[in-house]
C-alpha cells in the first residue's frame, strides 16, 4: 500500500495546509464499501463507550455521543493516520472531571460551559506544538508515565463508580480515600437490587467479552441490565434510569474563554493536551507498525489540535486517540480516514433512532460497565515488565500511579512527565567513557575494549559515547582525573569521538581545562574522529585555537603517530608493552629480551 506522503496526484503545497489531499487520490468504490463497513462497526462499539466516558467526565451522556461524532472527523481529514479513530476516552474524561469538579457541580450548566473551555484551550496547546513542529516532544514522555496514570485512573473510575454498583450515596468530588471511608460507612445501607443490576451486567459484559469477543458486548450488556431493571419494577425500587438522551445532531456551543476561566483552566488544559497527545501518537504509530504506514508526529499535533478546537464548538468535550476504537477500525479492514468519518455519520444516524431508549437505562448497568472498562484500562503485562526490568522505570511507573490516586491529576501526569525526564538527564549525562587499546592479533591499528590487554604507560586512549553537554562535563571530567589518579604516568590523553554528537559550551571549556591540566603535567590532550557538527562548535567559539590545531586528527593512526613522538623515549626503551606499531623502532633496553610476539604486536 503506498505511503502517507505518496500520492503523486495531489498539490504538494496545498497538501501541507489539507492533508487529507495527500489520502484522498486513493479513495475508490473498493476503499468505499470497505471503510463503510469499519466505520459501521465502529459506531456500534462506541455507543455504549460514549455515554459511560461521559458519565466519567461528569456530563450528560449525550456529550460523550457528540465527541464521537465531530472530532474523529476532524482528526480524519487533518492528522496523518490512515486508521487512528479520535474521539472520548478513559483518561481523558477523568482528568475533564478532576478539573473542573473544583470549580462546578458536574453536570451543571456552568460544569459543561467549563468542560467546553477546557476542551478549547487543550486544542489551541495542541495546534500550536504542532505548528511548532514540536511533534518529537511525545518521545520524552516515557511509556511507564502512560501506564502508570492509566492504572491509577482505572482504580480512580472503579472506585467512583462503586457507588453507583452498590446504590448508596457519595457526594461528588470525593477523594479517593474519603470515597472509601464512605463505602464503609454505608456497607449496611446497600440497594440489593441495584447491585444486582450492576453484578448482572458485569457479568455479561465479562462473557460476550470472553466467548464472543468480536460482537458489541457492552451494548447487549447494558441490554441485558436494563432488562432486568425492568423486571424488577424500577419505579418501586429506587432504581435510577440514565434517562432520555435528546435525538438530535450536536448542537452549536460557545465555549467561556474569559480570562477568568482561561487562567483557571491553564494548567489543566495543558495536562489534558500532553496526555492527549502522547495516547494519539502512540496509537497511531502501534497501528502504523502493522499497517505499514508512516506517522508524521507534527500533523497528528494539529489534527489533534482542531478536533478539539472545533469539537469545543459542537458541544464535544475533550478528545484524544483510542486505542479500541483504532485497533477494531483496523481488523475490520478500513483503508482510509473515510471509515472514521463513516463511523461519525453512522453513530448520529443511530442516536437519532435509539436515543429515546436511552431513558429505560439504568445507571448500574452503566457502572457495571464501567468496572469493564477500568479493569481493561490496567495494562498488568507491561506493568510486570516494568518491575522486572528496571528499577528507574518503576520509580516512574509508581511515582505516577500513586500520585494519580493522591494528588491532582494534572499534577501526577506533571509529576511523571518531570520524573522520567530527570531519569533521561540522568542517562545522558553519564556518557559512557570505555579504555581502547590495539588488538595484537589484528594487522593494523583496529581498536578493541579488553582489560586484560595491556595499555601503554604513557597514552590513555579513550573512547567517549555520548554527547558532551552541560550536564555531563562533571561526570566526564571526574573519570578523566581519575584515569590520571590511577595511572600518573598516563599524561596523554587521546580521546576517540566518533561517538560524541555534540559539544556545548561548557563541554568544550572542560576540554580546554583538561587539555591545559595535563599540558602542565608534560603531556596533552588529542581528539581525533570527531564529527563534524562536535568540530563545528570547537572552532566557531575559538576553542581549537587552546585546543591546539594540531592536536586534532582525522584517524587513530595519524593521532598516535604524532603522539609517540612527544612520548619519553627513556621510558619507551624500557616498556615492554610494545602495543604500537611505532614501538618496533625503539630498541628495548629492559634486560630480558622480548618474546618474538612481543615486538611484532599491533
Amino acid at each position: 500500500m503506498p505511503d502517507y506522503y505518496s500520492a503523486p496526484q495531489c498539490n504538494i503545497f496545498w497538501s501541507r495546509f489539507f492533508p487529507f489531499l495527500r489520502w484522498w487520490p486513493r479513495v475508490s468504490r473498493a476503499t468505499l464499501r470497505a471503510d463503510l463497513m469499519a466505520g459501521v462497526t465502529g459506531a456500534v462499539i462506541v455507543l455504549p463507550q460514549g455515554v459511560a466516558f461521559a458519565m466519567i467526565a461528569g456530563l450528560p451522556p449525550v456529550y460523550g455521543l457528540y465527541t464521537a461524532m465531530v472530532p474523529p472527523v476532524i482528526a480524519a481529514l487533518f492528522g496523518s493516520s490512515r486508521h487512528l479513530i479520535s474521539g472520548p476516552t478513559t483518561a481523558l474524561s477523568i482528568v475533564v472531571f478532576a478539573t473542573i469538579t473544583k470549580f462546578a457541580e458536574p453536570g451543571s450548566a456552568k460544569f459543561i460551559s467549563m468542560a467546553l473551555t477546557l476542551t478549547f484551550l487543550a486544542g489551541v496547546y495542541q495546534f500550536v506544538l504542532g505548528l511548532a513542529r514540536m511533534g518529537a516532544l511525545v518521545n520524552f514522555v516515557s511509556h511507564s508515565v502512560v501506564v502508570g496514570f492509566t492504572a491509577g485512573a482505572a482504580i480512580l473510575i472503579a472506585t467512583s463508580q462503586l457507588k453507583h454498583f452498590l446504590g448508596i450515596n457519595i457526594p461528588a468530588g470525593e477523594s479517593f480515600l474519603h470515597t472509601w471511608q464512605d463505602i464503609f460507612l454505608q456497607i449496611n445501607e446497600i440497594n440489593p437490587y441495584v447491585t444486582a443490576i450492576a453484578a448482572v451486567t458485569l457479568v455479561a459484559g465479562v462473557l460476550f467479552m470472553r466467548f464472543k469477543p468480536r460482537l458489541p458486548g457492552m451494548l447487549f450488556a447494558m441490554v441485558i441490565g436494563s432488562l432486568l431493571a425492568a423486571l424488577l419494577a424500577y419505579e418501586t425500587k429506587d432504581i435510577r434510569l440514565v434517562g432520555e438522551l435528546p435525538a438530535q445532531l450536536p448542537p452549536f456551543s460557545l465555549p467561556d474563554l474569559s480570562l477568568k476561566s482561561l487562567k483557571a483552566l491553564g494548567s489543566g488544559a495543558l495536562a489534558i493536551a500532553m496526555l492527549g497527545l502522547v495516547e494519539a501518537v502512540s496509537i497511531a504509530r502501534s497501528v502504523a507498525l502493522k499497517s505499514g504506514q508512516r506517522i508524521d508526529g507534527n500533523q497528528e499535533f494539529i489534527g489533534q489540535g482542531l478536533a478539539n478546537i472545533v469539537g469545543s464548538f459542537f458541544s464535544s468535550y475533550a478528545s484524544s486517540g483510542s486505542f479500541t476504537r483504532s485497533g477494531i477500525n483496523y481488523t475490520a479492514g478500513a483503508i482510509t480516514p473515510m471509515a472514521a468519518i463513516f463511523a461519525a455519520i453512522a453513530l448520529a444516524l443511530i442516536v437519532l433512532i435509539v436515543a429515546p431508549l436511552a431513558a429505560h437505562l439504568p445507571i448500574a448497568a452503566m457502572a457495571g460497565i464501567l468496572l469493564i472498562v477500568a479493569y481493561r484500562l490496567i495494562d498488568f503485562h507491561h506493568i510486570a515488565n516494568i518491575l522486572r526490568t528496571s528499577k528507574r522505570e518503576t520509580a516512574v511507573l509508581l511515582t505516577t500511579f500513586l500520585a494519580t490516586l493522591f494528588v491532582e491529576l494534572e499534577f501526577a501526569i506533571y509529576a511523571g512527565v518531570m520524573l522520567s525526564l530527570v531519569i533521561y538527564l540522568m542517562r545522558t549525562s553519564r556518557p559512557g567513557i570505555v579504555v581502547r587499546t590495539p588488538d595484537p592479533h589484528s594487522v593494523g591499528r583496529h581498536m578493541v575494549t579488553d582489560p586484560k590487554l595491556p595499555e601503554c604507560p604513557q597514552l590513555k586512549i579513550v573512547r567517549v559515547d555520548g554527547s558532551l553537554f552541560f550536564g555531563a562535563v562533571d561526570h566526564v571530567q571526574g573519570e578523566f582525573q581519575r584515569f590520571l589518579a590511577e595511572n600518573p604516568g598516563q599524561k596523554h590523553l587521546l580521546i576517540i569521538g566518533n561517538g560524541i554528537n555534540f559539544v556545548d559550551i561548557a563541554g568544550a571549556e572542560m576540554l580546554v581545562q583538561e587539555a591545559r591540566r595535563r599540558r602542565n603535567l608534560g603531556g596533552g590532550l588529542y581528539l581525533s574522529k570527531m564529527k563534524e557538527e562536535a568540530c563545528r562548535i570547537l572552532k566557531r567559539g575559538g576553542f581549537v585555537d587552546k585546543l591546539g590545531d594540531e592536536h586534532i586528527f582525522v584517524t587513530k593512526a595519524d593521532a598516535i603517530q604524532t603522539i609517540f613522538a612527544k612520548l619519553d623515549r627513556s621510558i619507551c626503551e624500557r616498556c615492554d608493552k610494545r602495543i604500537f606499531l611505532e614501538c618496533r623502532k625503539i630498541e628495548y633496553k629492559g634486560g630480558k629480551p622480548l618474546p618474538a610476539d612481543k615486538t611484532a604486536a599491533a
